[in-house]
């Protein structure tokens, strides 16, 4: 998280000096410890940050895709003249056990054009499509694959 902290004080700052690279490093320093501290944040929880990175990533990417394919079909629904959407509402259950897990799994498909979560209760989700073909697999997503296999339950 050090790193992290210096990285974004050297990004924000806009420039390179000596004497800049030594407040941020002070800074750094103390926000981490205060974190060590008052947060119960410590080199434990940036280990284990660091041994999901690898598969956080590969659920950006993943997402990043859907995100592409997901304009392109909304593209086509949008320019073609003889199709005619129809939209629906899809509940399903996730087998997601924590709550920042369902976050991310709503966000995600919020963020692909096409749908929006309307409601997370616990694990039911209920999820507007812009049209069926956009809702299809939105109850047995990749997201939700791969989310499962952040927690540690696949």
């Amino acid at each position: 998280m050090f790193v992290v902290f210096f990285m974004m004080w050297v990004i924000f700052n806009g420039q390179w000096t000596t004497e800049i690279a030594l407040l941020g490093l002070f800074l750094c320093a103390a926000l981490y410890l205060f974190a060590w501290k008052f947060m119960g944040y410590g080199p434990a929880q940036d280990l284990h940050a660091l041994q999901r990175l690898p598969r956080a990533l590969a659920y950006l990417w993943t997402l990043l895709v859907e995100i592409f394919k997901a304009n392109i079909h909304v593209m086509r629904l949008i320019l073609s003249p003889e199709y005619e959407v129809e939209p629906e509402l899809i509940e399903f259950h996730t087998k997601l056990r924590t709550d920042p897990a369902r976050a991310v799994l709503a966000d995600s498909i919020t963020l692909t054009p096409g749908t929006i979560t309307v409601l997370v209760e616990g694990d039911r989700f209920l999820v507007h499509a812009l049209d069926k073909t956009l809702g299809d697999g939105v109850d047995d997503s990749d997201f939700e694959h791969r989310l499962l296999k952040m927690e540690g339950k696949r």
